[in-house]
């Protein structure tokens, strides 16, 4: 699936979860998507203008889009595609990557600012876990599932940092010739 499908496929769900103008679209995917899942206004408009040109969403009186039956019919063809696979980027591995021209105690920094970022995501988990909970709405089984995958990658990140710091404490081996 191209980027452009994934930013159709993201615009088409965040509109099947509710009506909304672009701006909406926008802050839904933010603030409900933004854990793992971005889009940027210069993708959401031309997409929303596609979208309705393609008759999958409509927009109503107050400008707010809606998704058609037709744009329903799409996105589930849209989701029952394998996902492409992406190129991870992470700037955190970068930097530990070529580290020795860091030094070691700006990496350590850094690895404590990351394990100190993944739990305060856990916080914040816990916390759409629990609003997810008190909804109790149709959708909060597959909505808890992505939650619950942002709670392990806190965790494995967490659990990395510390192996990573015990490895860089370990004393270096002089090297043989």
């Amino acid at each position: 699936m191209s980027r452009r499908s994934q930013t159709r496929l993201s615009v088409l769900g965040a509109l099947a979860t509710e009506p909304a103008t672009g701006y909406g679209v926008r802050r839904a995917i933010i603030e409900t998507l933004g854990h793992f899942w971005h889009e940027s206004f210069g993708q959401i408009y031309p997409t929303l203008a596609a979208l309705e040109e393609d008759e999958l969403v409509e927009r109503d009186a107050d400008g707010r889009f809606t998704i058609t039956k037709r744009g329903r019919d799409e996105l589930a063809s849209m989701l029952a595609e394998e996902p492409e696979a992406t190129p991870p980027r992470n700037g955190l591995l970068l930097r530990i990557f070529f580290a020795q021209h860091l030094g070691r105690k700006r990496a350590l920094e850094l690895l404590e600012s990351t394990a100190d970022a993944a739990k305060k995501k856990l916080a914040e988990f816990d916390a759409i876990e629990r609003a997810i909970d008190e909804e109790a709405r149709p959708e909060a089984p597959f909505w808890r599932a992505t939650v619950r995958y942002g709670v392990f990658h806190a965790r494995a990140t967490i659990a990395w940092v510390e192996e990573t710091r015990a490895l860089f404490e370990k004393p270096r081996a002089a090297k043989s010739r």
